[in-house]
């Protein structure tokens, strides 16, 4: 069977970059910046996207683009005779599976906000209503069950038809959708009475903070953000590499993708640092600040009930655009090892997500009592825990050595494939900080995720 392509240039672009703008540029990009000193953090997060996250995304680029296959049969297709490296496929498969495992709860978080912004619930409430508001939503599985299948139904409506004619006919006009709402919400925001000091604490360096925080704490950060953003090392970048023609290299591809991730999670704080200073609430309340903090503003804000609607709008697509990526890496690996049709595939999946999701769903109420990573924690954290600090650390590595390795596809594949086509080649020069440096940032990266989670 012929692999299906996208209908254009700009399909892909929005697309792989939809797949990589995720809640982490809204939702956990803003908190972070804030806890660690606002632009000087932005500076050097900004540094390693490009240094640290560019270059793996070529590689998973010319992976894909060279096999044609998802990460199922990807590695079985360019290694070298009687070599192991499509050992790690399983676990690439497993990295999706578990994302959206907990993802399409999250989305559904998404949904069900959406729904109450819009519907006037949350007008008028006070602060202390608003956080009982978000944990009644928690302790309510019904809710949250109802809303992660109905996230998970459109998910895979969307990929049942196809890439042209599903994923990139309604994720194309989707995130056209959500750049124009962001620019909106952005403009709304610092043009607030009382912006100007928000707009000061996320767009001018300020050093004093290495007073408080080590520099050690604010790199690691920063280049965590960095590397999981992008959503590196389970072949959720390479599906879409196998979609595209050759007559683009690979690192001008990479570099628009990127380019369009970081101008949503930039201008998110846009949003929301003027909003927080403007309405004196702390701009690093922690993952709270989308679903607490944020209600509180717009409560605050003439035409709230208006902006707030507009904002989860926007949050809704960026959870959505995630999903339907990761949906379609999902499907596309079904198809690619089991020799299924994508009817098949979407059915089989449909279903055993819905299993999949439910732990998560019961894992804030009817199984609380479960605390797997300490007092506090939920399932969900353990099903991140698996993706963010194992699977995509180590596969990222697992991609940086098979594509510089003489022992895997090699260097001089590697190139040929990501030089193909009008645009920048990749530098042959960083042969060797691809072969010995990023593997070494990025254990690093893995080591001190363990380090701060059990030892901190």
């Amino acid at each position: 069977m012929e692999r299906e392509k996208f209908g254009s240039r700009l399909g892909f672009i929005l697309i792989a970059a939809g797949c990589a703008i995720g809640l982490g540029n809204v939702w956990k990009f803003p908190y972070i910046v804030g806890a660690y000193g606002g632009a000087t953090f932005v500076l050097i997060y900004l540094f390693f996207l490009f240094a640290l996250g560019l270059p793996i995304m070529v590689m998973e680029f010319a992976v894909g683009r060279a096999s044609r296959k998802s990460i199922a049969r990807s590695f079985h297709d360019l290694e070298p005779k009687d070599s192991k490296w499509h050992w790690y496929s399983m676990f690439g498969m497993a990295g999706n599976y578990l994302l959206m495992m907990f993802y399409t709860t999250v989305a559904g978080w998404m949904l069900i906000y959406l729904w109450k912004t819009a519907s006037g619930q949350l007008n008028g409430l006070s602060a202390d209503a608003i956080a009982g508001d978000f944990v009644g939503m928690l302790g309510d599985p019904v809710m949250m069950g109802v809303a992660m299948v109905i996230a998970t139904v459109l998910g895979m409506a969307v990929c049942l038809g196809g890439v042209q004619n599903g994923v990139e006919k309604i994720t194309k006009p989707m995130m056209l959708c959500l750049l124009a709402l962001l620019v909106i919400l952005a403009i709304r925001s610092i043009t607030l009475d009382g912006a100007a000091e928000g707009l000061a604490f996320y767009l001018v360096p300020n050093w004093a903070i290495f007073e408080t925080v080590s520099i050690n704490e604010v790199v690691f950060a920063a280049m965590g953000q960095a590397f999981f953003t992008l959503s590196l090392g389970i072949g959720s970048m390479a599906i879409f590499g196998s979609y595209i023609d050759k007559d683009r290299s690979l690192t001008s591809e990479a570099i628009s993708v990127t380019l369009l991730d970081t101008f949503v999670a930039f201008t998110a704080g846009l949003i929301i640092f003027p909003a927080c200073f403007a309405f004196g609430v702390s701009p690093d309340s922690g993952p709270q600040l989308l679903f607490i903090t944020l209600p509180n503003v717009f409560n605050a804000m003439p035409a709230g009930q208006l902006w707030g609607t507009l904002f989860f709008v926007f949050m809704s697509f960026a959870a959505m655009s995630t999903v339907i990526g990761v949906f379609e890496n999902i499907i596309s690996c079904c198809m690619d090892g089991f020799g299924w049709d994508r009817k098949k595939s979407v059915t089989i999946n449909l279903i055993a997500l819905l299993i999949l999701a439910v732990p998560c769903v019961l894992g804030y109420n009817i199984w609380s009592g479960f605390e797997p990573l300490g007092d506090g924690t939920a399932v969900l954290d353990l099903e991140d825990f698996f993706v963010s600090f194992n699977l995509l650390p180590i596969g990222s590595v697992i991609y940086l050595l098979f594509c510089t390795s003489r022992y895997g596809w090699g260097w001089e594949n590697f190139i040929a494939e990501a030089d193909q086509g009008k645009g920048m080649k990749f530098p042959k020069a960083l042969r060797f900080y691809m072969t010995y440096i990023i593997p070494i940032l990025v254990l690093y990266v893995f080591i001190m995720g363990y380090k701060s989670l059990f030892f901190s």
